[in-house]
């Protein structure tokens, strides 16, 4: 600490504050054109998504959701300007009244939650700062926690064996969800059912509000790397040497 108060102290220590300044300001820029390009890019493909499927389908009131003729079995749901719940014939035919309202209940969590907004800030992270290991993993364990909270949402109406049930007639990996959406069996399927079958492990409020704060910081962690070099230089330049 001696030592850096030492060298900031010298003629030297503004210039090398000025670069970290600059460096930090780099690091903000790109962190804020990175968020602003994927939030743009991915609103854009989620309301083409979920106009297309408003044309092509038909809306049912009473699901509340966008039902799409498709010989594949999937429920999913799309974010942004248009908030959509899609699922298609083939799962219609495939499950049950229960198992159905108990996907379609774990898509409205998704959409409540805002997941698709945490699951972007991880992306992000991930994007500005690629080598750091905490934001290397982060978007797979964001949409994990995202996962596993919609799944506590829909067991508190549903029957957890309607889910499970459910969860494995819809994992299939032919075909995944589009890239905006967050669909009912793509992240970790067979944890999730052996979770929902096996004692309750409910996420409590405490890890519900720990997964939106974890976001939230994966989120702020490129800027505040960035600016932790600058604030130090600044600070430590007008402190006079030891």
């Amino acid at each position: 600490m001696l030592r850096l108060r030492a060298l900031y102290a010298t003629p030297g220590g503004a210039t090398v504050a000025e670069v970290g300044l600059i460096l930090a300001g780099a690091v903000v820029a790109r962190t804020a054109l990175a968020a602003f390009g994927h939030v743009r890019t991915a609103g854009r493909q989620a309301l083409r998504h979920a106009q297309t499927a408003r044309l092509a389908g038909h809306l049912e009131p009473a699901l509340g959701a966008v039902v799409v003729e498709h010989p594949q079995p999937a429920a999913y749901c799309v974010a942004g300007r248009c908030p959509t719940v899609i699922v298609t014939t083939a799962a219609m035919a495939a499950l049950d009244s229960g198992q159905l309202d108990a996907v379609l209940a774990h898509e409205r969590a998704h959409l409540a939650g805002r997941h698709h907004a945490l699951k972007a800030a991880a992306l992000v992270g991930r994007q500005v700062l690629p080598f750091l290991p905490l934001l290397r993993d982060a978007e797979a364990q964001v949409t994990r926690l995202a996962e596993l909270q919609a799944d506590d949402a829909a067991i508190r109406a549903a029957d957890p064996r309607a889910l499970a049930t459910a969860l494995a007639v819809l994992a299939t990996p032919a075909h995944p969800a589009p890239a905006p959406a967050l669909a009912a069996a793509a992240t970790d399927a067979l944890q999730r059912i052996h979770r929902l079958l096996g004692p309750a492990e409910p996420l409590g409020r405490l890890r519900r509000h720990l997964l939106r704060a974890t976001a939230a910081t994966l989120a702020l962690t490129p800027v505040v790397v960035a600016l932790t070099p600058a604030v130090l230089a600044l600070a430590l330049g007008r402190v006079p040497a030891a």
